[in-house]
């Protein structure tokens, strides 16, 4: 089967066509940024003992570390954080295909960015649920998109 891509970004689906790469992205999205936020938790308490539990003292900036490189080695690795691994969701370049090191680096980086402050996350949250390929600010940006994996 040959897929029809559309000129903007000639190697993802068409959203018109193929919806189902795009369906219930948002909600897949949502669920596996908690799985994330849960698996950046429990890395931050196992390296807790390591700083002698001085990392209590700056640990929203340990949060920041552990989860940048988290998200950072997990996409590059899969083209998918290993929550959006379990919801069956990897991430795909406007070429259509998957993220090395640097594209999993500057996907991060925009998307903490957007993190940090309230009006691009509103933004992006809202560009997820009305956009044709359910792509946040920072998958805009890129000229990238979450797609459900193909099985």
């Amino acid at each position: 089967m040959t897929l029809t891509m559309t000129p903007s970004y000639p190697g993802l689906p068409d959203p018109d066509r193929y919806g189902e790469f795009y369906a219930d992205i948002p909600v897949k999205r949502a669920m596996a940024w908690v799985v994330d936020a849960l698996i950046t938790f429990g890395l931050t308490l196992l390296i807790l003992p390591f700083t002698a539990f001085l990392g209590l003292f700056f640990y929203p900036a340990l949060w920041l570390v552990v989860s940048f490189t988290y998200r950072v080695l997990t996409i590059a690795a899969g083209s998918a954080t290993l929550g959006m691994r379990l919801m069956s969701v990897e991430l795909r370049t406007w070429k259509g295909e998957k993220f090395g090191l640097g594209e999993a680096f500057l996907h991060t980086l925009l998307y903490s960015v957007c993190l940090s402050f309230l009006i691009p996350q509103l933004v992006s949250m809202g560009l997820m649920l009305t956009t044709a390929r359910a792509q946040g600010l920072h998958d805009l940006a890129l000229g990238t998109a979450a797609v459900n994996r193909s099985r």
